[in-house]
Parts: structure tokens; C-alpha cells; sequence
């Protein structure tokens, strides 16, 4: 089952696909607008630092923005294994040593 928002590309894309057979002939295409929320609640996070941003210069640069964003975030919600979501030090000594800046 893809769970979709509605969009009317959506079904067409998902029945070329299953020509392809890469979803599988029973795969089937449910639009439905609240379906997906807690997708879109997690990528909420980066979206919001994105528009603050107003935008990209480049697509290299939007790449790698993004990349941190979703670094900090995933950090943020104890995603990492063996760092726990309330050692704050510890998160600090990952940044400094995962993407070589000072927190």
C-alpha cells in the first residue's frame, strides 16, 4: 500500500510503476491526506530551517545543508546509537567530531 496526499500525478506514476513491476501488480495507491503524517511531521523540522533560509544558491550547497539539518535532527529526537537524548556534552563531542565544528 503507497500512501499518497491526493495529488493527481500520483496514481498515474504509481500504475506506470506497477507496469515495471517494481512495487509489485498488488501494490495498491490509497490518496489520502492525514495517511502519511507522521512522514510529514518529521521532515517538518528540516522544512521549516529551509524556508527560514530563504532558499539555495546552488544545489551542492543545498545538498549539504540539508544533510546537517537532518544530522542535527535525527541527534535531537536520540537517534544515535549510544548517545543518549539527554547527554547534552556528548552530542556536543559528536557534532565536533562528525562534521568537524565546534557546537
Amino acid at each position: 500500500m503507497i500512501n499518497v496526499d491526493g495529488h493527481p500525478a500520483y496514481p498515474g506514476v504509481i500504475d506506470e510503476l506497477k507496469q515495471s513491476e517494481e512495487p509489485g501488480r498488488n501494490c495498491q495507491c490509497r490518496p489520502s491526506l492525514y495517511m502519511n503524517n507522521i512522514i510529514e511531521q518529521d521532515h517538518r523540522f528540516v522544512e521549516k530551517r529551509v524556508v527560514a533560509s530563504q532558499w539555495f544558491r546552488s544545489v551542492d550547497g543545498a545538498l549539504s545543508t540539508i544533510a546537517g539539518y537532518e544530522a542535527m535532527n535525527i541527534i535531537r529526537k536520540g537517534q544515535i546509537r549510544r548517545l543518549a537524548k539527554s547527554d547534552i556534552a556528548g552530542q556536543a563531542r559528536f557534532i565536533e567530531r562528525t562534521l568537524g565544528i565546534a557546537a
